[in-house]
């Protein structure tokens, strides 16, 4: 909350997002760079000039920087996800949009996806902010969540079922 209500103020909240949503994606798709915040025995010094680099390497915001190095020095960086997760999501409700999950088994195409899009923007009445995730263990179908509303279409979840059903039989 305090970082969207810093970003607010020095009017950067949309600088500020997209910054975080790329750092949001290193953390999802670096496995080196999530142990670096995980591991408690790597010193602040070397987190602040890790920090620092890429900062200059990506031009953040100053805003962002110093939020970053406050946290560095806190010793809570292992929360930065969590943190910069809750400000995605804030800067989503401030704008009125929705969020959705939508995993599939196979790849989509970009058009297909705006399309899920606009249906659900239709049937929800708002704006839809659509994660979109692929799981090849669903072995078929998706699984939609808007909300609290879940839809599990997948052959995974059907053999579940199925092998629920023959155990209580």
């Amino acid at each position: 909350m305090a970082l969207y209500e810093l970003s607010l103020e020095n009017n950067s909240t949309k600088v500020v997002e997209e910054q975080v949503q790329a750092i949001i994606k290193l953390l999802n798709n670096s496995k080196e760079f999530d142990d670096l915040i995980k591991n408690p025995t790597i010193k602040q010094t070397d987190q602040k000039n890790i920090f620092n680099s890429l900062s200059k390497q990506f031009n953040f915001n100053e805003l962002l920087i110093k939020f970053l190095n406050f946290l560095i020095q806190k010793r809570r960086l292992f929360y930065i996800k969590k943190i910069l997760s809750d400000f995605m999501l804030i800067c989503s409700e401030q704008r009125g949009e929705v969020q959705a999950k939508l995993i599939t088994s196979k790849n989509i195409s970009a058009q297909e996806l705006e399309s899920i899009k606009n249906e659900l923007k239709e049937n929800f009445g708002s704006n839809i902010k659509l994660n979109y995730i692929k799981d090849q263990s669903l072995i078929g179908g998706l699984v939609l969540q808007v909300g609290s509303i879940m839809i599990d279409t997948s052959i995974k979840n059907k053999l579940k079922r199925i092998e629920k059903q023959m155990i209580e039989a």
